[in-house]
């Protein structure tokens, strides 16, 4: 116990002095203190900044095979975007502009009086409706005759070659025992260069 004591009272000393026990445990903590030090200080940093750059290779990666994939189906891109193009060019070709316009409404009254069927009314809209790059012009019609015909009509329609639609059809009979059909027959026409740029025009002010 008196030599613990003396150790201790040595230690409050000069250190130059001390027992060679305490020097080396001081020197050892002093070291370790050191390397956390360190360890917080820089290391710490470069881990982080070595986690980043582990992250962003992996990003780097994942765009290299994507875009690889895209240049390895190039061709086959290309060639769909030609189908495409073709597709919607056969379409586009189906909407009548504004000089056939009233051509396809005579299609559609001779498609009803052909079948034997009786057009109460006829009344296209005063207004078109503008969409992205067609018109599209409802026509209000009631027509009148047997049913079977109505159904053929409604056939005939789906094979014009202009685009045609028939929209909330409502068939009745009526007091002579034939049958009534209401329904909204919708055409479509492409819009011409002068209509698109107004149409432009009017998506970039809103």
């Amino acid at each position: 116990m008196n030599e613990w004591l003396e150790t201790v009272r040595n230690l409050q000393r000069d250190p130059s002095r001390w027992p060679l026990t305490p020097r080396v445990i001081l020197m050892l903590s002093v070291f370790v203190l050191v390397l956390i030090g360190g360890y917080l200080g820089d290391i710490q940093d470069q881990l982080d900044t070595l986690d980043s750059g582990a992250l962003e290779e992996d990003k780097l990666k994942g765009q290299y095979l994507q875009k690889k994939q895209q240049a390895v189906n190039l061709a086959q891109h290309r060639q769909q975007l030609e189908d495409i193009d073709r597709s919607f060019g056969a379409l586009l070709k189906q909407l009548p502009d504004r000089a056939q316009m009233d051509a396809l409404l005579v299609d559609i009254n001779h498609a009803g009086v052909g079948r034997g069927l009786q057009f109460e009314l006829f009344k296209p809209a005063a207004q078109e409706t503008l969409r992205e790059f067609y018109a599209e012009l409802p026509i209000q019609i009631r027509i009148t005759g047997a049913y079977h015909e109505m159904g053929k009509f409604a056939s005939d329609i789906g094979g014009l070659s202009r685009i045609v639609t028939l929209n909330d059809i409502e068939i009745r009979a009526d007091a002579k025992g034939g049958m009534v059909m209401d329904a909204v027959a919708k055409t479509f026409r492409y819009l011409d260069d002068k209509e698109l740029t107004e149409q432009r025009k009017a998506a970039k002010k809103k």
